[in-house]
């Protein structure tokens, strides 16, 4: 109903935009130079965020600008699995069918990253609900001494992972992190330009809403993208059903009233 009445192509809040959509804001920009120093140099990154800040949406920028040429990206975000099932499903992301047995996947994954041409690059998504053994095999992975391994590892995941790592038994694997990057909250200017952007690249007007309006969204929501997409969402429709074209600080305010964010 509210894309009709503001005019707009297609929604501008949507969870999982066109690539194209996705704001390269400062944060952004300084972890993508960093991923690219990992991208040429170093075996293990760590990215961290709180939930809704745009961890997966860097991940979609990085592996967008990857030289496929030289890497083959390896996308796992299914992280709640046993530590075998997870080598299984490496095995199967990388064409084989899975051996029977951890030792010979473990095996079985280092045969086929040095059959590949390219650098492997595996990003592990949702790191934080990851089983701790399966990072010791993950550090196992890495650490061959066989320099024909050629292969690269980021461990994307909320904060508590850092808790995880702290265990004396991944002391191995945090030494071996070259890259180290935590994504913050958008600043209430971003937080606008945020918005402005989404509803003119859905074909409507950065004027739709009003400044004292995208600073209280920023307020409500602290600054996180996934928060800001619903509360905006919320007066849009608000706005639509009481065929308003402008969002103005009373309107946020009403909204919210009835959003109760948690």
């Amino acid at each position: 109903m509210f894309l009709a009445h503001f005019s707009l192509t297609a929604h501008p809040f949507a969870e999982k935009p066109p690539i194209e959509w996705l704001q390269r804001d400062p944060r952004i920009e300084q972890a993508l130079a960093r991923l690219k120093f990992f991208e040429q140099q170093g075996a293990l990154a760590l990215i961290l965020g709180q939930t809704g800040l745009g961890k997966s949406s860097l991940l979609r920028l990085f592996i967008h600008e990857l030289p496929h040429n030289r890497y083959h990206p390896l996308y796992l975000h299914l992280t709640p699995l046993q530590a075998n099932a997870f080598l299984r499903l490496m095995v199967t992301k990388l064409g084989e069918k899975p051996r029977m047995g951890k030792d010979r996947m473990l095996l079985q994954i280092l045969e086929r990253i040095k059959q590949n041409e390219k650098c492997t690059l595996l990003i592990v998504d949702e790191a934080h609900l990851i089983d701790p053994n399966t990072l010791t095999d993950l550090r196992l992975l890495i650490s061959s001494i066989d320099e024909e391994v050629s292969l690269k590892i980021v461990l994307c995941g909320q904060e508590n992972l850092k808790d995880v790592l702290k265990r004396a038994s991944h002391a191995d694997l945090v030494q071996r992190i070259t890259l180290r990057f935590a994504l913050h909250a958008l600043s209430k200017e971003q937080s606008g330009a945020y918005i402005d952007n989404r509803m003119t690249l859905a074909g409507g007007t950065a004027k739709t809403f009003e400044s004292e309006a995208k600073n209280l969204i920023h307020d409500y929501t602290g600054g996180v993208p996934r928060q800001i997409n619903n509360v905006a969402t919320a007066c849009l429709i608000n706005a639509a059903s009481r065929n308003l074209k402008k969002i103005d600080d009373a309107l946020v305010n009403e909204t919210m009233s009835e959003f109760n964010l948690p």
